[in-house]
């Protein structure tokens, strides 16, 4: 679910970095235009990630007023992939083996010659495949340096990541409830954290 919809569910992460780049907006734009989505729907490249709208993933030509809202920056982590089943290369493997041995009168082929059928096989196999979309909504407060990302899933987490910190040359951590409740506390309440000792509810 994204942060648009009715129920959502999503991960809280914080901005490492105190201080953000000067002249923010200005650093912020030319980094997501230079780290916006590709589409591949016309090659045949593998995969592609980037920035798009978080109102529209056809959208990747962006511009502050999409995805600046207040002390807010709103975008989604679009990323597709062309894959192709490992059982659906096996078959077409073994059918253009069978038809090579038949055509050169041989009962085997060496591995290198496997190998080279493998690949063209794949390729040809790549170049049917439509490539499948995945969009992740993300949300950065920016005067409390906190980032949701609208998914639970591990890889796509792991993902957002990686490309935050390659788009903004920021890293962000992942907030646990303990370390959360430290952020959102006053100081002297923040202490009362410390005297805390973990539990095993069973």
């Amino acid at each position: 679910m994204g942060l648009l919809t009715g129920a959502v569910s999503f991960v809280r992460y914080k901005v490492e970095e105190d201080k953000l780049p000067e002249n923010f907006w200005s650093f912020a734009d030319d980094r997501i235009r230079a780290h916006s989505f590709r589409d591949i729907d016309d090659n045949y490249e593998e995969y592609s990630i980037g920035w798009v709208s978080i109102l529209n993933m056809f959208e990747s030509d962006l511009a502050p007023p999409s995805y600046a809202v207040g002390d807010y920056l709103v975008l989604s982590l679009r990323i597709d992939e062309r894959k192709v089943a490992p059982v659906l290369l096996k078959k077409f493997c073994q059918k253009e083996e069978e038809r090579i041995k038949k055509e050169k009168g041989r009962p085997r082929l060496s591995r290198t010659e496997r190998l080279e059928i493998k690949e063209r096989v794949h390729l040809m196999l790549l170049k049917k495949a439509m490539p499948l979309p995945a969009v992740f909504d993300m949300s950065w407060n920016l005067s409390e340096g906190t980032v949701l990302f609208f998914s639970n899933n591990q890889k796509a987490r792991e993902k957002f990541e990686e490309f935050f910190k390659k788009t903004f040359e920021l890293t962000v951590s992942l907030q646990i409830p303990f370390l959360t409740a430290g952020h959102l506390l006053d100081p002297a309440e923040a202490e009362i954290l410390d005297q805390l000792s973990p539990c095993i509810l069973i």
